[in-house]
């Protein structure tokens, strides 16, 4: 995965697995672009890394912006681009609120999609480059009671790239994706989707590093810690009911721990 003089891009670049990205990729001597709604903390990030960096400063949510800020890399040789702007939302699926999940399927979902072809396409011009989908363990499971959208949109993440690598991989492309499935990870995830982990997370540069071997060795799936693969395994051969259950008390869990049990059979989201 040599840089070459080439681009990184990563979206959603303003904190956690995004910031982290950026940081691992600059030490590799890529040229990054980085995206996100929030300025402040991309010039933040700019002043840490040191390196060239270009800022662009987007709302994914909206498809009018994923277009634009395209627009602004197509003439760039792009070498590695990172689709990793999501977020979450906790709560059961009666209760939790409406427009923030509309607004999580456009930016998990949508704007991964759209930006998924346009760099396959744009890439395969170029016959190569890495395109890595960021998703989560969560996209590997049957479903996710009390965050039923959040693993719907990253079902369709890790699904779409899996197809996308299959047809690739048929042509013998130079070019590679794949898609990154952490299980939990310690970054600002857990306040934008109002929970708190039950289980303990792995670093974000932890989760980086082993996601950028796996890319250099050309893995579809990528799942951090041997914990997570196991459990990943071990759901396959158990029934699906039984994953669903076992999936709801740990949701719950997370609820309990971050808003309190006397709110979990009245669900009030956290502001």
């Amino acid at each position: 995965m040599s840089a070459q003089n080439k681009y990184a891009i990563i979206t959603g670049a303003s904190s956690g697995i995004g910031a982290e990205f950026a940081r691992q990729l600059a030490k590799k001597g890529y040229r990054l672009i980085i995206t996100a709604r929030r300025e402040e903390r991309l010039v933040q990030l700019k002043e840490r890394i040191g390196t060239e960096c270009e800022i662009i400063t987007a709302d994914l949510s909206k498809e009018e912006e994923v277009y634009r800020f395209y627009r602004k890399i197509a003439d760039r040789p792009v070498a590695v681009f990172i689709n990793n702007a999501g977020f979450g939302n906790w709560g059961t699926f009666a209760e939790s609120d409406l427009k923030k999940e509309l607004n999580m399927i456009d930016l998990n979902v949508r704007a991964v999609h759209i930006l998924t072809k346009l760099i396959v396409r744009k890439m395969s011009k170029q016959n190569y480059g890495y395109l890595l989908n960021v998703a989560s363990s969560a996209g590997l499971m049957p479903a996710g009671p009390y965050m039923a959208a959040y693993y719907a949109t990253k079902a369709y993440v890790a699904s779409l790239t899996r197809a996308v690598a299959e047809e690739l991989r048929e042509k013998k492309s130079g070019v590679f994706i794949g898609c990154l499935c952490p299980g939990p990870v310690d970054t600002e995830f857990n306040s934008a989707a109002d929970v708190e982990f039950s289980l303990k997370g792995i670093s974000a540069s932890e989760c980086v590093r082993f996601a950028l071997a796996g890319m250099k060795k050309r893995k579809v799936v990528i799942v951090p810690t041997v914990i997570m693969r196991t459990a990943l395994l071990m759901e396959r051969f158990c029934p699906q009911e039984f994953v669903i259950y076992l999936t709801r008390f740990q949701q719950k869990k997370k609820g309990e721990i971050k808003n309190g049990k006397n709110k979990i059979r009245g669900y009030k989201r956290g502001k």
